[in-house]
């Protein structure tokens, strides 16, 4: 992928993308994270979006070799009746394999604070896409520059009330 100080006449050529923790410890924050979930049968682990921050929701979607369901952890705000997350693996290059059971089936649950939902995923596209990765934004996060360290593009996820 090409440098992203050279895309972006504004960014100054000695910026860095930024620091990601090494693999291990992001799977381990992952694992203690479900356990705490799963521990507290679900009291704690997540929480609701608020303007200026993104929540954090337990996904359910199908396993499109095993058929069975699977369960992670994801960041997500809301958009009107939909829920949008990233379809990011760590900021990894892999693609997610929650998303990639999205794609095969995208018939899903989510578990949010205040309950579960039904829901149906797809990849927000064009004037869609941008206007919600503009949304990302504004919590924060650096997802312009965690999104270079991968050389595909990251999939802003749009999970519809069924």
């Amino acid at each position: 992928m090409d440098d992203p100080s050279k895309l972006d006449p504004t960014t100054p050529a000695t910026s860095r993308p930024p620091r990601i923790p090494p693999r291990w410890f992001v799977r381990t924050a992952w694992v203690v994270h479900r356990g705490l979930y799963r521990a507290t049968r679900g009291r704690r682990g997540l929480w609701a979006a608020r303007p200026e921050r993104w929540g954090a929701m337990q996904l359910t979607t199908t396993g499109r070799r095993t058929g069975r369901e699977r369960a992670v952890i994801v960041a997500y705000f809301e958009d009107g009746p939909n829920l949008v997350t990233l379809a990011m693996n760590g900021w990894a290059e892999p693609e997610p394999a929650w998303w990639l059971n999205l794609l095969a089936d995208p018939e899903a649950r989510v578990m949010l604070p205040t309950g579960p939902r039904e829901v149906r995923a797809h990849a927000a596209t064009g004037v869609e896409r941008e206007r919600l990765w503009a949304a990302w934004r504004t919590f924060g996060d650096d997802v312009d520059g965690l999104a270079a360290r991968r050389t595909r593009e990251t999939a802003v996820v749009v999970l519809e009330p069924r």
